[in-house]
């Protein structure tokens, strides 16, 4: 999964995108201080994986990864070359989902690019920007596709969709709010559009707004009332708290974490966030050389699911042997879960669950 970062100068991207990857890209407070796009691999944290190992005495743990994507804080203009510029928006076209840092917190030693904190007017902002970027694109595809159009029914089809779309974002709608049918939806998708993607906010608030999860923060409601109306995801962090728990051994951050009285750190809530809108979930492979965590869209079948192994999984398949990864740890052993029954052999039509445990068999 790869997740790209985007938000305003100074909303607290970059110290965001620091703590969940340390990768240490610089930040500062002021403008234009992040100039290339900075990547960061982050491993999901999943008890599950150090469980299995520890049942399997596994040689190696690997669990799923996400891609983090930081890119320059946009300003107004930015898709006509303002500030840094449009080369940055390009580096986030090949994200699954955009992570958009809104800053909910009043701090006048921080200065805000347009001299105050607004929430809407900052999402509006960064919004606008990405359908001008999305809109470039859809007008140098309309100026090629109108060439062949007269000539070409598919291209001529293809043409009055792209005539469509463009009306509709220049409306200043996000492209997935846009309707189409099937064959429509799988056009718009080749056009990789930013405002095609889904969108999860992250309110930046203080430290004593973690407590409540930002419900008597009035700039939250107000991120929360556009998520609810895009049907993006959302969640509260505080990209300084955030910062000092990376610095942190991992007992040290349960203790941390307690003492802030959260369930979780704002890494667990953007991955549970992305799972949910993305529709992913997570099946394991468990074994002495290694125990795996595999990242699937929700309805995956067994030999598709196979084929995130290897694609001769998927060619050869003929079965997939699973168990649920409680009852495999309850019973203490695959044996003694096989022995009870809790095994099962499941063919081409399964759709494997989050937590099962699989042994693929196949043939090639």
């Amino acid at each position: 999964m790869k997740l790209g970062i985007v938000g305003l100068p100074n909303v607290g991207k970059s110290t965001l995108f620091n703590s969940l990857t340390k990768a240490g890209a610089e930040s500062a407070n002021y403008p234009f201080c992040t100039i290339d796009p900075n990547i960061g691999i982050v491993p999901v944290p999943d008890q599950r994986l150090k469980v299995l190992g520890d049942l399997y005495n596994s040689e190696k743990i690997i669990p799923a990864a996400i891609e983090f994507v930081d890119i320059a804080g946009l300003v107004k203009g930015a898709s006509k070359g303002e500030g840094l510029g449009n080369q940055f928006l390009s580096n986030i076209r090949e994200v699954d989902a955009i992570v958009h840092v809104v800053r909910c917190f009043e701090d006048g030693n921080v200065i805000h690019v347009d001299g105050s904190v607004d929430p809407q007017r900052d999402i509006e902002t960064i919004n606008l920007e990405l359908i001008f970027s999305d809109m470039d694109i859809i007008e140098r595809r309309i100026a090629r596709t109108s060439k062949g159009a007269k000539n070409d029914k598919a291209l001529a089809k293809e043409l009055e969709l792209l005539e469509r779309l463009k009306s509709f974002l220049e409306e200043g709608k996000l492209a997935i709010r846009f309707e189409a049918d099937e064959e429509e939806m799988e056009l718009i998708n080749s056009y990789n559009l930013l405002t095609g993607k889904p969108v999860i906010y992250a309110a930046n608030v203080k430290e004593e707004d973690l407590a409540d999860d930002g419900q008597s923060n009035a700039y939250v409601k107000a991120v929360r009332a556009i998520a609810a109306d895009e049907h993006s995801g959302v969640f509260v962090i505080c990209a300084q708290i955030e910062q000092e728990i990376a610095e942190l051994e991992e007992d040290e951050k349960k203790m941390f974490l307690e003492e802030l009285g959260l369930q979780e750190s704002g890494l667990e809530k953007l991955i549970s966030a992305s799972y949910r809108l993305l529709g992913l979930i997570s099946y394991l492979t468990a074994g002495p050389k290694e125990t795996r965590a595999w990242t699937i869209k929700i309805g995956t079948k067994a030999p598709q699911a196979a084929g995130k192994i290897h694609s001769d999984f998927e060619r050869g398949f003929i079965r997939a042997e699973i168990v649920n990864y409680q009852n495999l740890v309850d019973c203490g052993s695959y044996n003694a879960a096989k022995e009870k029954g809790l095994v099962r052999s499941e063919g081409k039509e399964y759709v494997v669950q989050d937590g099962d445990v699989v042994l693929f068999r196949f043939n090639v």
